[in-house]
C-alpha cells in the first residue's frame, strides 16, 4: 500500500515522501497517529502543491539570507568589557553578548546561529561565524575593545 508520510518516521522515510508499506502497518499504525495518509489522487495532488509552496519559501529565505549575509561581512561589531591585568577580560564575551550587540543594530540574529568555539577572553579583533541557513554561513568581524574607566556599567 502506497502511503504519503506526514511527519518522519525512523527507518521509513522523511515527511512528504511516497512510501509503500504493508496494509496492516499503515491502516493500524501510520494513519491512526496521524504520521501518513493513503496515497490517493487527491492528496498526491495536495502534496505536489505543499511541495512547490515549500520549494517557493525556501527560494525566498535563500535570498534574504545571501543579502544578511552581506550586510554581516559589511558590518563590524564592536563589545567593550571591563579588563584586567595582561589585558584579560573580567568575565569573557559569548554569543548572547553578541546577539545582544547584534539586535542592537538591527540584525535579528539568535545566539544559536552564533557559532564559538569557546568564549572570548582577550582583547582583540575575532571572525565570528553565524550560520544563517543551513547553507548560507556570514563572517562577521567582531572587536573585543577595553570599557572605558570612567563609564559605569
Amino acid at each position: 500500500m502506497k502511503v504519503i508520510l506526514q511527519e518522519s518516521v525512523e527507518k521509513l522515510g522523511e515527511s512528504g515522501e511516497l512510501v509503500n508499506v504493508k496494509r496492516g502497518y499503515a491502516r493500524n499504525f501510520l494513519i491512526p497517529r496521524n504520521l501518513a495518509h493513503i496515497a490517493n489522487e487527491k492528496n498526491l495532488k495536495a502534496l505536489e502543491h505543499h511541495k512547490r509552496v515549500i520549494e517557493s519559501v525556501q527560494k525566498k529565505r535563500q535570498k534574504l539570507s545571501a543579502q544578511i549575509k552581506t550586510k554581516l561581512e559589511n558590518f563590524s561589531c564592536t563589545i567593550s568589557k571591563k579588563v584586567g591585568e595582561n589585558d584579560k577580560l573580567f568575565g569573557s564575551v559569548t554569543a548572547l553578548d553578541i546577539e545582544k550587540a547584534l539586535r542592537a543594530e538591527g540584525f535579528d540574529i539568535s545566539r544559536l546561529q552564533i557559532h564559538l568555539e569557546e568564549p572570548i577572553k582577550t582583547l582583540g579583533v575575532f571572525n565570528i561565524e553565524i550560520k544563517l541557513t543551513k547553507d548560507v554561513t556570514a563572517t562577521l568581524k567582531l572587536w573585543v575593545v577595553q570599557k572605558d574607566q570612567n563609564t559605569s556599567d
